[in-house]
């Protein structure tokens, strides 16, 4: 397993991750285990929650047993903003919440120190000085080890780290954003603002919620139980001709390589130098072991550049 630098950190991370929004919904406590348990042994390191994954935090609360006896072996990432409860006193990135959030999160996940603690959305009402300095309080206290975002806007992320430069607070590591062959539109101004203000990309739903997974086809029933046969309105805007277009010449270019699309999806996005991880979620321990096996395909210049011309954004900034 390749690992790489998270940001301009000394932590290192594998190049596949697992992603852990299954947890707790789609996966019980035993499934969870059998799932991490896998990736432990196929050396991967990341292991991505929320508070919010799951009822009532059950993503963190299984990820921890899971863990239990392994914790030297995983560096931890969850993430707060979201709803724990009704009202304004539930969520956000306020200095008060942002204490009691880390304390539930450390109970849940059964440890004492949390390794990436990320801010899963923008809070508009808070200002970002409070939450970074209080996110600096926890790395101080030894709670949290380092700090990053998700969901954050080019401008949002160098707001944060000219914030944290100025203050003489810890800065972002890593930026955790929708990315795959169907999505790009991070490369516009948050992957350039990661690149100067030294930030990892993180990319979620690497295989578009399933459909860089091949299992789809045009005017075909969703096969029973996948993401996007639950996924309503989302599915919508993923099962577009013009992205079935696309899916047609990404098999035809990673077939005639004698790999599948779901490789490419995941190798892809391993190729890229600031893409540190790849989160990509699996519910089946033989799902953690195709994700895997996908990374160690290393695109060279001339299939990064045919790739990019069968995928990349139109003028309307798909």
């Amino acid at each position: 397993m390749e690992h790489k630098s998270l940001g301009r950190s000394g932590l290192q991370v594998s190049v596949v991750g697992l992603g852990c929004n299954n947890f707790g919904r789609r996966c019980d406590r035993e499934q969870t285990a059998a799932v991490v348990h896998k990736a432990l042994e196929l050396g991967v390191t990341f292991f991505d929650t929320a508070d919010i994954y799951g009822p009532r935090g059950l993503s963190e609360e299984y990820l921890g047993a899971a863990l239990q006896g392994h914790r030297r072996e995983a560096i931890i990432a969850t993430k707060f903003v979201g709803p724990m409860g009704e009202g304004s006193l539930w969520g956000g990135a306020s200095r008060r919440y942002i204490f009691e959030a880390v304390g539930a999160s450390l109970r849940r996940l059964g440890t004492d120190y949390i390794d990436l603690y990320q801010i899963h959305f923008p809070d508009i009402r808070t200002p970002v000085e409070e939450t970074l300095r209080a996110l600096d309080d926890l790395v101080r206290q030894g709670k949290v080890r380092y700090i990053g975002c998700s969901n954050f806007a080019g401008w949002q992320v160098v707001e944060a780290q000219w914030t944290a430069r100025n203050q003489h607070l810890s800065p972002l590591v890593s930026a955790q954003n929708l990315y795959n062959l169907l999505d790009r539109r991070i490369e516009r101004e948050l992957v350039p603002a990661c690149n100067a203000y030294g930030l990892s990309v993180l990319p979620y739903f690497p295989l578009a919620s399933g459909f860089l997974s091949g299992k789809y086809r045009s005017g075909q029933a969703l096969p029973e139980g996948t993401r996007l046969a639950e996924a309503g309105p989302m599915a919508e805007r993923v099962l577009t001709e013009e992205n079935f277009g696309t899916l047609a010449k990404l098999e035809a270019f990673a077939e005639s390589r004698g790999r599948s699309v779901l490789d490419l999806a995941i190798g892809w996005l391993a190729s890229q130098p600031y893409v540190a991880c790849v989160i990509a979620g699996a519910t089946k321990p033989e799902q953690v072991e195709q994700n895997v096996r996908a990374a160690e395909w290393k695109l060279t210049s001339d299939e990064l550049a045919e790739v990019d011309a069968i995928t990349r954004p139109d003028q309307s900034g798909r």
